[in-house]
């Protein structure tokens, strides 16, 4: 093997030692050592030498133990075998890390088996050469950041599940709150492996936990994930998990036959008593019941029959419009004051009854014919004309229909008196 006249080494930053690989060196050999690199000199297994950056020429006066070594004269030029190592000092902060396989854990919040991951980076620099080499890189003719990673894997998981494990634990927080405590986790996790490092001649610069999450296609994550979607959206709309399982099994009952939900609510109300939750089933239809009743002043929904406030323009239950022409916001249907029964406002009779219809000209409400003020809402009710017979507002002085006056007044005094007055207020004299 031929000797060599120059030895460098100029490969990647990502290499933290390498050895160079021809052994057949000389006394006037050229050693080039580049910046944020150290070079170490072993004949024998034995550290003779090392060298900084610079140009070396590996002579017995540059190193005087080659003599004693070697057997060289001083001075004196002669080939001899070594080995030299590149130890590179540089600063290397993008180390990735990361679990090979999950990690089998025990959310404390909600106490299911999660299969936990993570994954970052951490930042390294070689401090102590020889300790590195002697300790750490062994005969292998390169060290690099995957090989670093695979010998301090062992070391880096032992941590990183102690304190993932303990954050769960004494913390009492979800998997899917972990990621707020990162940054903790990160320093802690620095300060536990940092003296694992520097015994082997490596200083740790810093360590990142990026991410703490389990696989999208854990099954215990999926469950916990729709759980609480479902719990908000509950909690938006403002039901209780109990009272969307009792909605659940009124629709139920609702789709049945007669004779079924007889049963089926003759049933519930057997185990309600016998079961001693009568009282807990009865709180919770009387505050539906409260959540579901319809004032007499809300708009009701022509499709579901829903209550909705007055001044809503769609439906709440099914997304019906409840608009109106005339862009007025009564209600689309009323109930008839004589048969109870719902008629749309557009009816001139009622179709169950054949009552006829007599709206408030304020809230739409049917009234009895000789009603003097709405039933619902208190307003004045028309007055039919007593020249022509038409309706006529009450607050109208003259009928749209004859030109007439409207006003009622006294025989007896002539003073103005209301509809449906039976006596004066001026004189007493009673009214025909």
């Amino acid at each position: 093997m031929a000797i060599i006249d120059v030895i460098k080494y100029d490969g990647s930053p990502d290499v933290f030692a390498w050895k160079f690989p021809n052994h057949e060196l000389a006394t006037w050999s050229q050693l080039i050592v580049n910046e944020s690199q150290e070079a170490i000199l072993f004949k024998g297994g034995q550290a003779l030498d090392s060298f900084t950056a610079g140009r070396h020429t590996l002579s017995t006066a540059n190193i005087p133990i080659l003599n004693h070594i070697v057997n060289l004269p001083f001075g004196g030029d002669s080939p001899f075998t070594a080995e030299v190592w590149y130890v590179n000092k540089v600063h290397s902060l993008n180390v990735k890390w990361g679990t090979r396989t999950p990690l089998q854990l025990q959310d404390p919040k909600y106490q299911l088996f999660v299969k936990v991951r993570s994954f970052g980076q951490f930042g390294i620099q070689i401090e102590d050469a020889r300790k590195f080499l002697g300790k750490l890189v062994g005969t292998l003719p390169v060290f690099n950041q995957d090989t670093l990673t695979e010998y301090f894997r062992g070391v880096l998981m032992m941590n990183i599940h102690q304190l993932i494990s303990s954050y769960f634990v004494h913390r009492k927080i979800s998997i899917l709150e972990i990621n707020a405590y990162i940054s903790d986790i990160s320093k802690h996790i620095q300060e536990l492996v940092a003296p694992v490092f520097e015994e082997y001649g490596i200083r740790l610069l810093n360590f990142y936990v990026d991410s703490v999450n389990t696989p999208e296609d854990d099954p215990a994550t999926q469950r916990l994930r729709e759980a609480l979607a479902k719990r908000a959206e509950m909690n938006i709309i403002g039901f209780t998990y109990q009272q969307e399982r009792t909605f659940d099994t009124l629709g139920e009952v609702a789709r049945n036959d007669s004779g079924v939900k007889s049963d089926l609510m003759g049933a519930g109300i057997g185990l309600g008593m016998g079961y001693g939750v009568g009282g807990a089933v009865g709180g919770v239809m009387t505050q539906m019941a409260g959540e579901l009743r319809v004032d007499a002043h809300d708009k009701v929904c022509p499709k579901c029959n829903r209550g909705n406030q007055r001044d809503a323009s769609f439906c709440t239950g099914c997304g019906t419009s409840l608009a109106v022409s005339g862009g007025t916001d009564k209600p689309v249907e009323v109930k008839c004051q004589a048969c109870g029964e719902q008629m749309p406002r557009t009816t001139k009779f009622c179709p169950h009854c054949g009552d006829p219809y007599n709206p408030c000209p304020e809230c739409g409400a049917d009234n009895p014919p000789d009603q003097g003020a709405c039933i619902e809402c208190g307003q004045a009710m028309p007055v039919p004309c007593h020249h022509c017979g038409e309706s006529v507002s009450s607050k109208s002085k003259f009928c749209p229909h004859c030109g007439e006056v409207t006003t009622l007044t006294c025989s007896g005094c002539n003073s103005e008196v209301k509809p449906g007055q039976k006596f004066c207020v001026e004189c007493g004299n009673k009214l025909v």
